[in-house]
């Protein structure tokens, strides 16, 4: 083919060449979402992914531990090094990086044998050359790069958010253990006292044996659920220590200062499900996702197509110049049930990213609704079962004081005993869980992911 026709044709492809190849890559819509959630919604009072919710404990250090924490966790450094990684990708695929390329080389050989001089060829290649992006192949793998690198973003507030709902878990749980151990101790005391009053009624011949070994079995019962309460609080120390990458016998020597139960706050606000959509980074991932899955479509299309390419060569061997320049046109024919094959997979990657973020924002929706749910019923079981308590403390106070006048059996006064002992922990148990659903409803519309210390 002469150099004439060449450029001819190179002009052809130039000139004729289509824009990018395949899908757009842009999110398509979800589809109608419900125009409020189940149980209702409030407004919100600012973008969900800056506030600083667990302030809403009013616990100090609480919220020192998450500072530190949002800092030194190993899993959210793991996950901004992911983002590195993505930018890296973003910068190879840039039109200088992906499309320009060569190389050189410069090589010295010596020469020569028995009877003849030894000669030395020196010899330097230089080549370049520019790759066309006719069907937008490069710029679909630039697209999907940046789609990459946007999921990688994404992916950090997710690891932001599992850290915040781990950490308060785990916080909650051991202020939790530490009033069942304040708890225990009174009961202890109180059974120690009606184990001391019994002893002076076995001595004043008011009491038996069996009602002293019964009364002390109990005070035996209270004291073997300290060890249990201890080694529970210690195990979520331990665990904090993990999850703040921090040494944990100086944290559990400021655990064990003590602080009362997580408070139960009010609210949260929850928006609309629509909202779900920009707030929550994973439904925001799973976006990315679809974008990158339609670039590929595109980078798998175009290699199905003919490539253009310039090429240049310089060398220098032995004193003669030598050089070379034109375009090289690459027609994929041979592989083609290959490359066909390989944008049939990238299209059904793209439909499967597709209904993972259609499912993600399905399961968001879920999520909300089943915190407001649970977070409902737990405030409503707290105030239930404080009234109960409240109720048990007076009747056991009525009983202690017609037991200690004689005028109540001891049998009773156990049982009121027992009874009170287990309200009391029972709304200990119940607040616990009602502070931890509202992180978790909090955390379930995105709330605290973008929040960096």
């Amino acid at each position: 083919m002469s150099p004439f026709k060449t450029l001819s044709l190179t002009a052809l492809l130039l000139t004729t060449a289509c824009t990018a190849v395949g899908p757009d890559p842009l999110t398509p819509p979800v589809g109608a979402v419900p125009a409020a959630f189940a149980e209702g919604q409030t407004s919100l009072a600012q973008p969900t992914g800056t506030l600083a919710f667990w302030q809403g404990y009013q616990d100090a250090t609480l919220s020192r531990l998450i500072a530190g924490g949002l800092t030194n966790s190993l899993d959210i450094i793991a996950a901004n090094e992911r983002i590195r990684a993505a930018q890296a990708d973003v910068a190879a695929t840039q039109p200088l990086a992906a499309q320009v390329g060569g190389d050189s080389a410069i090589s010295r050989t010596r020469s020569g044998g028995e009877g003849m001089p030894t000669a030395t060829t020196t010899s330097a290649n230089l080549s370049a050359s520019f790759v066309f992006d006719l069907f937008g192949g490069a710029t679909r793998a630039r697209q999907g790069a940046a789609a990459a690198e946007a999921a990688a973003i994404a992916q950090v507030e997710v690891t932001r958010l599992a850290f915040l709902a781990e950490v308060i878990a785990a916080y909650a749980d051991a202020r939790y253990y530490q009033q069942a151990l304040a708890l225990t101790r009174d009961t202890i005391a109180a059974r120690e006292a009606t184990l001391s009053i019994t002893n002076e009624q076995r001595s004043a011949g008011g009491a038996t044996d069996f009602d002293v070994a019964e009364t002390e079995a109990l005070v035996q019962t209270a004291r073997a659920d300290l060890p249990n309460f201890q080694a529970l609080f210690d195990a979520q120390v331990y665990r904090l220590s993990t999850l703040l990458n921090r040494q944990a016998a100086p944290l559990l020597a400021e655990m064990r200062n003590g602080a009362p139960q997580l408070r139960i706050p009010t609210g949260p606000g929850t928006g609309v499900p629509a909202d779900l959509l920009r707030n929550r980074p994973d439904i925001r991932s799973a976006q990315a996702d679809v974008v990158a899955s339609l670039a590929a479509v595109g980078v798998a299309t175009a290699d199905m197509l003919p490539s253009l390419s310039l090429t240049g060569t310089v060398s220098d061997t032995g004193g003669a110049d030598a050089w070379g320049f034109g375009p090289r046109l690459s027609l994929p024919i041979t592989n083609q049930g290959v490359l066909r094959a390989t944008r049939d997979r990238r299209s059904s990657e793209a439909r499967q990213a597709d209904l993972a973020w259609r499912s993600q924002v399905v399961a968001a929706i879920e999520d909300v609704q089943t915190g407001q749910s649970n977070l409902r019923r737990a405030r409503e079981r707290v105030a239930a079962l404080e009234q109960a308590s409240a109720s048990y403390d007076r009747v056991y106070a009525l009983a202690r004081t017609n037991f200690d006048a004689g005028a109540l059996p001891l049998v009773d006064l156990l049982e009121q005993d027992r009874q009170r002992a287990a309200a009391r922990l029972a709304v200990a148990s119940a607040r616990n869980d009602a502070a931890k659903a509202w992180a978790v409803l909090q955390i379930a519309t995105g709330a605290g992911a973008a929040v960096v210390q």
